[in-house]
C-alpha cells in the first residue's frame, strides 16, 4: 500500500483538527525541510523514527546487463534510511 499525500493531509487535518489548507501546509513545509536537509548533504534523524543519510558514490566501472556491454557509472548522491530501533520494534511488534 502506498500511502499519499492526501492521505497524510487527511491524517493531519483530522489528529490537529487543522483545516484542509492547513493540514496540507504543514506536510508540504514538513516535507521541504527534509529535502532541503538533504540536498544540502547533511544527515537528518527524526527520533523514534530513523536516520537519512546522504553518501557519495564514486564512478565505477558498470555493465549494462541487457547488452552485457561496459560502461562507466558517474560520481552520485545515493540517500539510504536506517530505521530507528524503537521503528523496528513496533514494525516487528516487539513491543
Amino acid at each position: 500500500m502506498t500511502l499519499t499525500k492526501n492521505q497524510i493531509t487527511d491524517n493531519i487535518q483530522n489528529k490537529l483538527d487543522l483545516s484542509r489548507t492547513e493540514a496540507y501546509d504543514t506536510m508540504e513545509n514538513l516535507l521541504e525541510i527534509i529535502k532541503q536537509t538533504i540536498q544540502d548533504g547533511d544527515s537528518l534523524m527524526i527520533s523514534g523514527f530513523g536516520k537519512f543519510s546522504v553518501n557519495e558514490k564514486k564512478a565505477r566501472k558498470g555493465r549494462n546487463p541487457a547488452t552485457n556491454k561496459e560502461m562507466t557509472l558517474s560520481e552520485r548522491r545515493v540517500v539510504t534510511f536506517k530505521c530507528s530501533g524503537q521503528l523496528r520494534k513496533i514494525i516487528n511488534n516487539l513491543n
